[in-house]
């Protein structure tokens, strides 16, 4: 035995704490592809059904809108409201007081699949918050959103 075996290991040299943002870019990045997974079973990608949830929570809306409140550019957007629609998920109709603007709207097969689908990214969000307590899950949410507050107030839904 070398005297080196006998003694303790050398000390590792303690790490520097990762960055806030360094680790919130890395929670963005498994958590859309864990959530990509559990979509595509049921043939959605994240853009579309976070476009689906959009229209979900807040009634018919125009393309434009609906980009920006999906985040994606309108040119997205527009090619995606596109395949939607062949899929019957989604319909447009026209604005009640404004001739050129049209409305999207989810479809009742639309609903459907949202439903599904939020019940496979339910599961995705269990398995991100399982080792949190109530408490901690509602603490966790109320600090997201003042962060998401003290960048953009835009991105915020109130």
């Amino acid at each position: 035995m070398t005297s080196r075996s006998k003694t303790r290991p050398a000390q590792v040299p303690a790490r520097p704490p990762q960055k806030t943002a360094y680790l919130v870019g890395r929670l963005d990045r498994v958590l859309r592809r864990r959530i990509a997974e559990a979509l595509a079973p049921h043939g959605l990608t994240v853009p579309q059904y976070t476009a689906l949830s959009v229209l979900n929570a807040r009634g018919a809306l125009s393309n434009a809108q609906l980009a920006e409140r999906s985040l994606t550019s309108p040119q997205a957007a527009n090619e995606m409201v596109k395949a939607m629609e062949e899929h019957g998920w989604l319909s447009r109709e026209p604005h009640p007081s404004h001739g050129r603007i049209l409305h999207l709207k989810l479809t009742a097969r639309g609903m459907a699949l949202l439903a599904q689908c939020d019940a496979a990214v339910d599961e995705v969000e269990a398995d991100l918050l399982r080792d949190l307590l109530p408490d901690e899950r509602s603490e966790l949410q109320r600090l997201l959103r003042v962060c998401l507050g003290a960048l953009s107030t835009d991105l915020i839904e109130r």
